[in-house]
């Protein structure tokens, strides 16, 4: 993981630690206070799978460009040793 991943990753895990703390000390009936924690726990699930896509997404583009990097390495590698027998032969 990155550094900007890990930055992402404790900032998710400051925000649901805040939000799970700020909910539990609050002065609300424990039936109120368990859907709110419950609701926040799911937009922390929804934005961690939103940032996970994401992380994907980078992955396959970077993966993309450098099998393309090579395809075309490869090829030039290839046309300069069948140059090389024609001189040759």
């Amino acid at each position: 993981m990155n550094d900007n991943g890990k930055i992402v990753a404790a900032l998710l895990a400051g925000l649901a630690a805040g939000a799970a703390l700020g909910i539990l000390f609050a002065p609300e009936k424990g039936s109120d206070t368990r859907d709110k924690l419950s609701d926040s726990l799911k937009d922390l699930g929804d934005a961690i799978k939103e940032r996970t896509a994401e992380q994907v997404e980078q992955f396959n583009d970077l993966k993309e460009r450098l099998v393309s990097t090579i395809k075309s390495k490869v090829n030039k590698g290839e046309a300069s040793v069948e140059e090389a027998l024609e001189e040759h032969a």
